[in-house]
Order: C-alpha cells, then sequence, then structure tokens
C-alpha cells in the first residue's frame, strides 16, 4: 500500500483536542455466552456477570436477514434509541436512516463542507450519549483542508432531506490525506467521545504529541480534553498508530480498537490512555514478543491480504472486525483481556468487502458491506445491510 506525505495540519492552539484502506463506529455492547465455562475472575467472584464468562473457542455466524440494498459507499453506522440506523456515506456526504424492522430509507440531509476524495469523506457517525434530550448527531468528515468533527440538531419532523440542522463544529485541524484519515468515532461507557484517527501517510505524526493524527483521541461531547486524559489540556488518548479504523468496548468496559497494517501485519488493539502503539517504528508484534520500550504489542494480528480492518463490535463474549480486503469477518473470543482461541472467519469472499459492525444490543449484529467504495467489485444491490446471529 503506497502512502502519499502530507504536510501536518496542527489544531489551532485556542481548539481542544476530543478509512483498504478506506473504511465505520460501534456502539458498546456487553453481553456473553452463559454456557461458556467461566474465566478465572469469574470463578473467584460469586456475583460474576456475563461479561465476565470466556465464550467458547468456536463461534457461528447466520446471516438472518438482508436489512436493506442500494446503499452509496456507506461507512459510518450509529444506532439510534429503539433500534434504527443512521448510515454516513463517505462519497456523497448524505447520512440516511434505515427502519430495522422495514429496511425504509430515510434521507436526513448532507452534512455541509464534506469533501470526498481518496479515502476521505463522511466517515464516522454516532449519537449523542444523551440523544432523547439533546437529538445531536455527531460526525467525523474531511474538509477541503483538515479532518474534523461536528454535530448537528437531527429534527425528524422536518421534510426528508431537511432534517439536520447546522453543523457545530466542535473539533478541527485533524491532517487530512488522500489516504489514512481515520473515522471512527464513538461515545464511550463514561460518556465521553472517542475518535480514531490516522497519519495522512505522514509517518512522523503517529509519534508526534502535539499532532491530533495516528492517535485515539478523547473529548468531552463539545470537543474539549475530557478529564482523566493522559495530559489535561490535549485530547490525545494513547499514539503510535497508522490508521485506527475501528472503536469498541466490551462487557467490561475495555477499549479495543482495529488498525491497518502497512504490507505486514494488521493489529487488534487493547487500548490504555498514555501508550505508545510503534508506528512507524514497529508494525505488529515485535520480534520475540517484546515490542520494545515503551510500546505496546497487539493483542492479535494478521496477514493485510487477511484482513485489512474496518469496524469492530463487541458481542457474545468476542470482537467482531469487518475486513475490507479480506472480505471476511473475524471472531476474536475473549477471556479478559486474553484471546480463549484463534481468531475465526466467517463470509470469506461472500458478501465482498465488509466495511462495518455493530451491535445490535440483542447479541446480534449489523454487518454494512462496502463494494462501491471504488476498490471492491458491486454486484446487483450492493451496498447493502445483513442482519447477523452469531455466537
Amino acid at each position: 500500500m503506497q502512502r502519499r506525505s502530507q504536510t501536518a495540519v496542527l489544531a489551532a492552539a485556542s481548539l481542544l483536542l476530543a478509512a483498504g484502506c478506506s473504511s465505520g463506529g460501534a456502539q458498546p455492547e456487553g453481553g456473553g455466552s452463559s454456557s461458556a465455562a467461566p474465566s478465572k475472575s469469574a470463578a473467584a467472584s460469586p456475583g460474576a456477570t456475563p461479561e465476565s464468562i470466556a465464550p467458547p473457542a468456536k463461534g457461528s455466524v447466520k446471516v438472518t436477514r438482508t436489512l436493506t440494498t442500494g446503499l452509496t459507499s456507506p461507512w459510518g453506522v450509529a444506532v439510534l434509541p429503539g433500534g434504527d440506523l443512521l448510515v454516513a456515506s463517505r462519497d456523497t456526504g448524505k447520512i440516511v436512516r434505515i427502519a430495522a424492522d422495514s429496511g425504509k430509507k430515510t434521507e436526513l440531509g448532507s452534512v455541509p463542507g464534506v469533501d470526498p476524495g481518496g479515502e476521505g469523506g463522511l466517515l464516522g457517525i454516532a449519537v449523542s450519549s444523551t440523544f432523547g434530550a439533546d437529538h445531536q448527531v455527531y460526525a467525523y468528515f474531511t474538509t477541503a483542508s483538515d479532518n474534523r468533527i461536528a454535530r448537528m440538531n437531527y429534527d425528524e419532523k422536518r421534510p426528508p432531506g431537511n432534517q439536520l440542522g447546522a453543523p457545530d463544529t466542535i473539533f478541527k485541524g485533524i491532517p487530512k490525506g488522500q489516504v489514512h484519515n481515520g473515522g471512527r468515532i464513538a461515545f464511550g461507557p463514561d460518556k465521553m467521545l472517542y475518535a480514531g484517527t490516522g497519519e495522512t501517510g505522514d509517518t512522523g505524526l503517529a509519534q508526534d504529541k502535539d499532532s491530533p493524527a495516528g492517535k485515539i483521541l478523547r473529548m468531552t461531547p463539545g470537543g474539549e480534553p475530557a478529564h482523566g486524559n493522559p495530559e489535561a489540556d490535549s485530547v490525545v488518548y494513547d499514539y503510535g498508530h497508522r490508521n485506527v479504523q475501528g472503536l469498541a468496548w466490551d462487557g467490561d468496559k475495555r477499549l479495543w480498537a482495529s488498525e491497518f497494517g502497512q504490507d505486514t501485519w494488521d493489529e487488534l488493539n487493547l487500548i490504555e490512555p498514555g501508550k505508545n502503539y510503534g508506528w512507524p517504528e514497529v508494525e505488529g508484534r515485535a520480534k520475540g514478543g517484546a515490542k520494545g520500550p515503551g510500546f505496546v504489542n497487539p493483542v492479535e494480528q494478521w496477514k493485510t491480504a487477511d484482513a485489512s480492518p474496518s469496524g469492530i463490535a463487541f458481542a457474545k463474549g468476542s470482537v467482531w472486525m469487518a475486513s475490507l480486503r479480506g472480505e471476511r469477518l473475524w471472531r476474536i473470543p475473549l477471556d479478559g483481556t486474553k484471546p480463549v482461541a484463534a481468531p475465526q472467519a466467517f463470509l470469506k469472499g461472500t458478501h465482498g468487502r465488509l466495511r462495518t459492525v455493530v451491535a445490535a444490543g440483542d447479541g446480534t449484529l449489523w454487518l454494512v458491506t462496502s463494494n462501491t467504495d471504488g476498490r471492491g467489485t458491486p454486484h446487483k444491490g450492493d451496498d447493502r445491510i445483513l442482519r447477523l446471529k452469531v455466537s
């Protein structure tokens, strides 16, 4: 994969910090398998929750329905209270609502200022953790000058196509590029907003703590540094990433992230504040298992031809990872922070490139294909959203 060097576009000092190569956000989702053997932590606690029970080594995936078809370059997905989906189109800049029962599409409108190109455009979306009160929809998108995050009021009583209010930019100045724009956003269990960014092909930005590129950012809903960040005046939560594409929390509120490798290893990382995940010094696990002073090894890694990961979700005690180039859905069963078994692949080549996977809240998943992004081979009905029953 070729990378193009970009000049870093640094955030203005008055701003406070918060995609085979293009890629959507999973909402946090707990749950576990009640038939699985208990983990060590569960065995030690009589009141162990389902989240603390390890899943079986082997799982299953069944496509139970096709919710909708005919989507154009779908990227980010957010689940509304009640279960309907909001889907962002990377190349058109539009957000549509998909009814979870019927698959009916309703266009909310276009996000002003989106400048699509390469892997940039309208990327991740999220709904406020207090959506019932404020009706705010958040979007991460590429403009002519940068990547930024804005929030908009969603009024479903207005006519279709005109349901989004004017954008309120909460954070800007994230460097943009033809590649590695990151883009996933999600509200965590702490009700703070997290954003995964890329280094735009300028590898040095990943190790530069003064740049928001190649990082995971954590901010308040208003775009200010969240309390408890490694540095009180910065939204930078961790660093040393090439291109973060997926964010999800497990049942014990641990943050996991998927990341594009260059030519050798893609990664699934357990994210901890202030840690350095090694790029560009190290790709994947370091030889001998020690990544080096200050670097954190991934929990799992894949050859880039087998993954090129995008969105992730947590359900049934496992991380589920959508893969673009790999055209498959990976299952990583976890006992706490450790894999129970080797990753298991499903749907290999069946539905083409897979962009986003989202927990539906009942132990099932929504899976979004990505064959109209310029790198896939679209078939009749692409792109589509599938409902999966998993174990």
